[in-house]
């Protein structure tokens, strides 16, 4: 994965350029979606496709969608998610507008947590030298960090499902950090949201290493603690005054 990542020409110079607003040439046209998807299976994120945005609505026939074009398109895309990139690249061109999801729980899970409670927790993390993985920012307000997944314990017991933190259709209801691990996903960049130019981007790109979960949760729950916080002191103000 190296070599693959390595020097200018390669993936690694084509997602800094893509990341700085400088895309490569290959990113012209539905390539540059390509080359970012494939970046992350080849980092091992399993993919299936998703909804996208048609307007401010979702693509999906589902009336009053939860999750307008942050849902995976079938019901079967547990098992679906690959990494296998000649899947991902008859995907991609069949499905020009499709968003992708990446299923958590299986190589990876992914803590997602209010993006100024993440900025901030990022910044102390990198100022502590604590390796940092891939890091994704939406801009429907949060901030993605991608790490090793718990793995499959011998006691399933020992293994608490996404259910128990989250749904992916409940998640507004979570405004602090949400850890989604089996039987969840996440939206992987590049991916659109419904409105005018929302997105999922990447801040730190899926050529950095997954990093054990237990490594940064300390400063991500630390962080996500105080936002919320400050959050309902900033509700509460008026009635106090």
């Amino acid at each position: 994965m190296s070599e693959r990542f390595g020097g200018p020409t390669g993936l690694r110079g084509k997602l800094t350029q893509w990341l700085s607003g400088r895309p490569p040439k290959e990113a012209a046209g539905d390539d540059g979606r390509e080359t970012l998807l494939i970046a992350a299976a080849d980092a091992g994120l399993p993919l299936a496709p998703a909804a996208h945005p048609a307007g401010y609505r979702c693509s999906c026939d589902r009336v009053g969608c939860p999750t307008p074009a942050r849902h995976p398109v079938s019901f079967a895309w547990q098992t679906q998610s690959t990494t296998d990139r000649a899947q991902i690249e008859r995907w991609a061109r069949h499905q020009p507008q499709a968003n992708f999801i990446t299923a958590t729980g299986m190589v990876h899970d992914v803590l997602d947590v209010p993006l100024d409670a993440g900025r901030e927790a990022l910044e102390r993390l990198l100022a502590a030298g604590i390796d940092v993985g891939p890091v994704a920012e939406s801009d429907d307000g949060r901030l993605l960090f991608f790490t090793l997944t718990r793995g499959t314990p011998e006691d399933e017991d020992e293994w608490w499902p996404c259910e128990l933190d989250c749904h992916p259709e409940t998640m507004d209801e979570h405004p602090g950090l949400r850890w989604h691990c089996r039987g969840s996903y996440v939206l992987v960049p590049p991916a659109r949201l419904p409105g005018d130019n929302q997105s999922v981007h990447w801040v730190r790109g899926p050529e950095h290493e997954l990093p054990d979960p237990l490594s940064v949760l300390e400063v991500l729950t630390d962080s996500c603690s105080r936002y919320v916080n400050d959050e309902s002191s900033d509700a509460s103000w008026p009635l106090r005054r």
